[in-house]
This record gives C-alpha cells, structure tokens and sequence, in this order.
C-alpha cells in the first residue's frame, strides 16, 4: 500500500519562519484567535485523520468506485463512516463564519489542511471541498433567509453542495447553456435541464445535497449576460427547518471516468424542480465566479497534494530498490547492488519534483495569506493589494500546480520502472487521480487566456504592478546580503526576463489578433517559473540568516533552492524565446497544414 506522511515541518517552516501567518493575521486583524500552538495542534490532528483515516481507504477507494443503483449512488465502502469522523472533527466549517457555527480560522491553514486530505485521499477531499465554494456563495450572494437555511447545515456537515454549469453541449462557454428556470407565483422556481460532470452530485454520506444550479430565464439576455443562478436542495426545506418532500432532482447516471473514481461524478436532471433565486436576475455568472475562483485555488491544492504523495512514495522506493551499482563507485558494497537513488538519473527526477512541489506550496500558502488579508484587513489600500494579489494567482496557482504536479507524477511513476505501472504500489492511481486537475474548474488553457488577457489588463496593469513591486520590495533586504548572490542572480535574470516579456506581449497584442492566445501558456508557464524561483529566494534568505543554518532541515532546503535556481529557472531562457517566435510561425500554418 502507498505511504503518505504529511509535510508537517514544512508547513511549520513556512508559516513561522517564511510568512510568520500568525503575527501577519493578528496585525490586521486582533479578533483572530490563532496562535503557532494553535495551528500546530490543527495540522497535527489533520495529519492524522488523514494518514490513519484517509489514507487506507484511497486505493480501495478506487478499486470499488461508487455505485449506481435504482437512481441511487453509494460511496466506496469507509467513506460514510470517514465523513461521519470528519464532520464530528470539526473539519467542515474549518475557514467558515462562527455566527453559523464555523471555526472563522483562516483559508491559509484550510489550505494545508485541504493539501493533506487530497494528499492522503483525493476523492474524499472533493465532497467537503466543493461545499466550501457553496458555503461561500451563499454567504456572498444570498439572502439572509437563505443563509439562516442552508449554512449552519452546509457548515455542520450535515448537508454538502455542489455547482452545477456544465452541459453535454456547453462546457467551458457558458452563455450557450439551456437550462431553464420559469418563475411561480409563491416566489420560487421551475427548473428544468441536465446539467453532466456534476462532481458529489448524489451520494449517500449527507442527508441532503444544496446544487446551485445555472439556468437561463424566458426575457433573459443571449449569452452570459442571461444568466441567474438558484439554489436547488435534492430534499425541499420545511418551514421549520427540517426536510420536506424530495425535489424533481435525480441522476441520470454516474461517469466512468479515468481517476478519482471514488467521487461520484453525476449526470443531474432537473425536470421542474423547485428552486429559489440566489442575488440578482442575470447575475448568475458573476455569483458562479465567487465559487469558481474559491474552488480553483483548491484544484491547485490537488495538483501539490498528488505531487507531495507520489513524491513520497517514489523517494521511499529509490531508496530501498537496489538495482545495478552507483556510477560513482559501490556505496553498499555487502549487498548485491544499490539503492537506485544513488543514480544520478533518479536523483534529478527526485530533486526536480522536490523543488516544485515546495515552491508550489509555499507561493499557495503566501496566495491564501492574502486571500485572508483581502477579507479582513480595513486598510483600503492593503486590501487593494491583497485582492489583486489572489486575483492574478488564482490562474498561476490553478494551472501551473497542475501541470507539473501531471508531470512530477509521471516521473515519480517513472523512478518505480514496471512496479510503477501495476496497480499494487498506487502510482498509476495518481497519474489517473491528478490529470483531471488539469481539466476542471476551468481548463488550464482557460486559467492562460484568463491571465494574459484579463488580469493582466484590468484596472490598467495594477495587478502585474502590484506584484512587482512585491518582489522588488523584498529585493531591497535581499541584495545587502551577499551569501545570497548565488540565489539572487539568476532569479533577479529571470524576473527581468518576465517584466520584458509582459511589456513586449502587451504592445505586440495589436499586431496579430491570436498573439495573446497563441503564447498565453507558455507566458502562464514562465509566470509561475519566476514566482517559484521568488520563494526560493525568500526560504533561502532565511536559511542563511538563521542560527540553525546548520541543521539539516537548512541545508537541504538551500540545496534544493541551488538545483531549482540552475536546473528549473534556465526554462524561463527557453520559455522566452518560444513566446516570441511561436506566433509568427503559426500564423504561416493553415489548419489544412496541421
């Protein structure tokens, strides 16, 4: 069976040394109730529940899948009582707001809990995480009817929710769903419409499921304009809160799908069902995109969650392997070969995934810590700053944490040779459980165009400006620090690189109309090169500077920050030259070429 152990000290590390969460959340805000003792003792408990609970149900999990049966769908056997266990804990209304019987903790330590559930079992992780983006639209968008309903029951764990956009013939365009809605006189909704790929859409773990349903109305606007969103519950509310008659809401079918078969993924009919507006005719889109953005920084904690786990068990199985001598001489000369990390082959796939992976998890934890600061701080101008800076991260984290968590994965497959490609070790299990990551919420092509042609353009540049002047802020201590030169240089290279690449991209846009589509990957790609070669920078600057530069846990970590600097950063070179060439050469290619 596969190992996980949960990165408690580089959660630690961060948040004290590299961030300091605690002290940062306390300065804008001092009704926070959270101390380093505090959030140790949280990851801690979350470590547990997920390697002692989650862990041992993820490869059953996905042998079993759910069940479909007389319009009714069963999780894999564990799951109830795990949920059951992971509700009572508290887990469900972690970052959610006490009035409604929330904890109110802050989205940076939902992050590493998050990180670790989907680590130890990403399907599990996907039914109380997609309730956080439901929790939060009805929180934003509804009436104070609607939240005094659902979120105490959505924040128990009592009730889950789900979002349901997606049809057959409407997927990443929206404006041409079909789903209608058609007002009653008692103020609801008919609802009628199938709506596919509807993730924890019906399963047997909560006692109700609140789907927040995009339909278009009869006098509505074509395209997205002419879109409302309602709220949908699988059993109606009676008027003293308890569960009333089941509503026209049933599932066509469950997808057979490649991973994560362990969450149930749901076609959803909805044939008349009643349904009650949430916010404002028309203004579904904007409602969805207050869910949507929530849930794609979570599918970013996915891609890093998957990469940590098969990190883990690739580093675990080079290191008992023994397979052929070491190039540099025999390091266990009274065995018959060694171990194959002593190769130099594995060491690069290794080092290579360590260095992402961290880098990954330490540019989310600094993206959720701001996330926190946009929603408490009263500094107008701190919260400007930190609102733009989640906006212009949420793409860079939901896409590039993907990616190369998909290719990490399929290296460390790689380190396990043949045993990698059958079932037993669990590696094929998160190749297939990770390549959705790079699908939904927005595909990552989506999450590329979403960076190079809105966040980049919106409210003149302020988001691109706001976070270069992050950067060049942290500089000004960095360069008084001449141990640090050698980490420096080739980031300070490389974010040159980047700012003269977004100002040739912007005044290039004009001179071709698919310029901006043509290059918005590898654009996204070498964004996330730079920021992941920042944090390197700041974990580096403070390894050298502490009085335990010495220790292990230092060392290594300045190590890997070397190989990320001199063996990842050079693709940005690369990346550089590819932007600036690619459009001019497909724009000579006809489709009739291809």
């Amino acid at each position: 069976m596969p190992i996980y152990k949960a990165p408690i000290e580089d959660f630690q590390f961060l948040c004290h040394e590299i961030f300091d969460v605690t002290n940062s959340l306390s300065a804008v805000d001092d009704s926070i109730e959270i101390s380093a003792d505090l959030l140790d003792a949280i990851l801690i408990e979350c470590a547990k529940f997920s390697e002692e609970v989650l862990l041992p149900l993820n490869q059953t999990g996905d042998q079993l899948g759910c069940k479909f049966e007389n319009g009714e769908v069963f999780t894999p056997p564990g799951f109830k009582e795990a949920y059951r266990k992971f509700s009572e804990g508290g887990w469900c209304g972690l970052s959610s707001q006490k009035e409604y019987g929330g904890q109110g903790l802050p989205e940076v330590i939902q992050y590493m809990t998050d990180e670790m559930i989907s680590s130890a079992n990403m399907s599990f992780g996907l039914y109380p995480g997609l309730t956080q983006g439901t929790i939060l639209c009805i929180s934003k968008h509804g009436s104070e009817k609607q939240k005094e309903i659902y979120l105490s029951n959505l924040i128990s764990g009592k009730w889950q929710g789900t979002m349901c956009l997606t049809e057959a013939h409407a997927g990443s365009d929206l404006g041409l769903l079909r789903t209608q809605a058609f007002s009653n006189d008692d103020g609801t909704y008919s609802i009628s419409g199938t709506k596919i790929f509807i993730s924890a859409g019906e399963h047997d773990m909560v006692e109700n499921i609140v789907h927040l349903v995009l339909a278009r109305l009869p006098d509505a606007p074509k395209g997205t304009s002419g879109i409302s969103m309602f709220i949908v519950p699988k059993f109606k509310i009676d008027k003293d809160g308890s569960l009333g008659d089941k509503n026209n809401v049933s599932v066509g079918s469950i997808e057979h799908k490649m991973g994560a078969k362990a969450s149930s993924t749901c076609v959803m009919n909805f044939d008349n069902a009643t349904g009650w507006l949430i916010g404002l005719e028309n203004k579904g889109l904007s409602n969805m995109f207050t869910m949507m953005n929530k849930e794609r920084l979570f599918v970013g904690t996915q891609g890093i969650a998957q990469a940590e786990v098969a990190y883990q068990n690739a580093k675990n199985y080079a290191n008992e392997r023994l397979q052929g001598r070491a190039p540099d001489g025999k390091k266990s000369p009274e065995k018959s070969a060694d171990a194959i990390i002593n190769h130099p082959d594995i060491k690069n796939k290794l080092l290579f995934s360590k260095s992402i992976i961290q880098a990954s998890r330490a540019l989310s934890i600094w993206t959720h810590l701001n996330v926190d600061i946009a929603k408490l701080d009263n500094n107008a101008d701190n919260k400007i700053l930190a609102e733009d800076i989640e906006g212009i991260m949420t793409p860079v984290i939901k896409a590039s944490c993907t990616d190369f968590a998909t290719e990490i994965t399929n290296e460390c497959l790689q380190i396990f040779g043949g045993h990698g490609y059958v079932s037993e070790w669990g590696m094929e299990q998160f190749v297939r459980d990770v390549r959705i990551t790079q699908i939904y919420e927005g595909t990552n092509s989506i999450q590329a165009l979403d960076l190079v042609k809105r966040k980049l353009k919106i409210h003149n540049g302020r988001l691109f400006n706001s976070l270069v002047n992050k950067i060049e802020g942290s500089l000004t201590e960095i360069n008084q620090n001449k141990e640090l030169e050698f980490l420096a240089e080739p980031f300070k290279k490389s974010f040159s690189r980047l700012i003269e690449v977004t100002n040739w991209m912007i005044k290039n846009e004009n001179s071709s109309p698919q310029l901006l589509s043509t290059i918005s990957n590898d654009y996204l790609k070498l964004f996330s090169l730079v920021c992941f070669a920042w944090m390197w920078l700041l974990i580096g600057e403070k390894c050298i500077s502490s009085s335990n530069k010495e220790n292990r846990f230092y060392k290594s970590k300045l190590k890997t920050a070397n190989f990320f600097m001199y063996q990842v950063l050079p693709l940005s070179q690369y990346l550089e030259g590819k932007i600036k060439t690619n459009n001019m050469i497909l724009e000579n290619i006809t489709i009739d070429d291809i």
